[in-house]
């Protein structure tokens, strides 16, 4: 199978627990393995038939990465592409925007994006606007005449939440619409079903889920065979190719992603929770808290409220002697494993001003939630 093939899973009415773990495989053949191998290989034995799909060279395609792309395109409902990390992906997608063009990017979004944007618009005259992702009526002001409208929901790190199919539906055929979908996971939204044109996956957070993969995703409508094959041209020229063996792990963690997720959301939930009460805390950022912004439209459009949080203290000297007390929780910036993370993000100095200096962002892993909580407490009450 190439990597813009259809998958048959895809056509088949099953459950995205169930695609999780079926999409992706060889044929069920007997004696044949039951996962897709890896395939170590930078070069093909060539053919003189040129209409036979074969892959000719290492750099544009392989069979883990196609069984790869098979299994997160089955879960978001369209193709899959992959690349050699989450920022690969995204600046592919930039390598498409003309010179001179209009794009709309959220006021708060992961740092290495809006970097990557304002490095593209000096050099190629581009108008860049910033908006309040949560603020439809301000996306859809914005996104008037542009060319290009780059939503994260829920955000990084600020988690707010979009109402990605009333975005989706104005904007449907009028202007490209990508949606960094990598906190929800394809599990709690798939952006293509509500107008995205362009879905985008860190891979090495959720999907891969155990810290050890460095991959990044886009997915596509089926019937958008041009874009696919433009995103394609740009992987195999940029060389943004991912790692065999990359794949191979992201394709084996996105077969407990409904396991993972189910758990580490069950204890987002309730952390969530405890850390509102702590006279420490002054704000919890989680859509899962009726109280949070973003509640009513998460509970609406989504369906669940994901494991990344975020929480402020009085300030960046509280907020790091917090980071520093805890001991099962991680200090790294990262997320989405099966370990628990935190981070102050104001830490570093690329960060977006709009992040208050206090603001530490946690992605909530499996372990067992009284175990987090006590850690986490004992780490705040000095604090309070």
């Amino acid at each position: 199978m190439t990597s813009d093939s259809p998958s048959p899973v895809a056509a088949k009415a099953w459950r995205p627990e169930t695609v999780a773990v079926a999409a992706g495989r060889p044929a069920a053949e007997a004696d044949a393995p039951l996962n897709t191998p890896v395939t170590f290989a930078s070069t093909y034995v060539g053919s003189l038939d040129t209409t036979d799909g074969s892959l000719g060279y290492g750099r544009y395609g392989n069979p883990t990465w196609q069984a790869l792309e098979e299994g997160i395109g089955a879960l978001e409902g369209g193709q899959a592409i992959t690349f050699s990390s989450g920022m690969a992906a995204a600046h592919a997608v930039l390598e498409l925007v003309e010179p001179g063009s209009t794009v709309v990017l959220p006021d708060t979004c992961y740092l290495g994006v809006a970097a990557a944007v304002d490095q593209r618009a000096a050099r190629y005259g581009w108008t860049v606007h910033r908006v309040d992702v949560a603020d439809t009526d301000a996306v859809l002001a914005a996104a008037e005449g542009a060319d290009l409208v780059w939503v994260e929901s829920p955000t990084n790190p600020m988690i707010e939440v979009a109402d990605l199919p009333a975005i989706g539906a104005a904007l449907a055929g009028r202007v490209r619409l990508v949606v960094d979908n990598t906190f929800a996971t394809p599990l709690l939204q798939q952006p293509l079903s509500v107008g995205a044109d362009i879905v985008l996956h860190a891979v090495t957070k959720f999907i891969a889920g155990h810290s050890d993969a460095l991959l990044g995703a886009l997915v596509l409508r089926e019937s958008d065979t041009a874009t696919f094959a433009a995103l394609q041209a740009v992987r195999r020229s940029h060389g943004a190719t991912p790692g065999t063996m990359e794949a191979y792990l992201a394709l084996r963690g996105l077969r407990t992603l409904p396991l993972r997720l189910n758990q580490a959301q069950a204890n987002a939930g309730v952390l969530a929770e405890r850390l509102a009460a702590h006279p420490a805390v002054q704000r919890v950022r989680y859509p899962g808290l009726p109280g949070d912004p973003g509640h009513e439209r998460a509970a609406r459009t989504m369906s669940g409220f994901g494991s990344v949080m975020s929480v402020e203290l009085a300030d960046a000297a509280s907020a790091d002697a917090f980071v520093a007390a805890t001991g099962l929780w991680v200090f790294a910036t990262s997320l989405g494993g099966v370990e628990s993370m935190l981070e102050r993000r104001r830490r570093w100095a690329g960060e977006l001003t709009s992040v208050p200096e206090g603001l530490v962002r946690l992605s909530v892993g499996v372990e067992h939630v009284e175990d987090l909580w006590s850690d986490l407490e004992q780490a705040l009450d000095p604090l309070s």
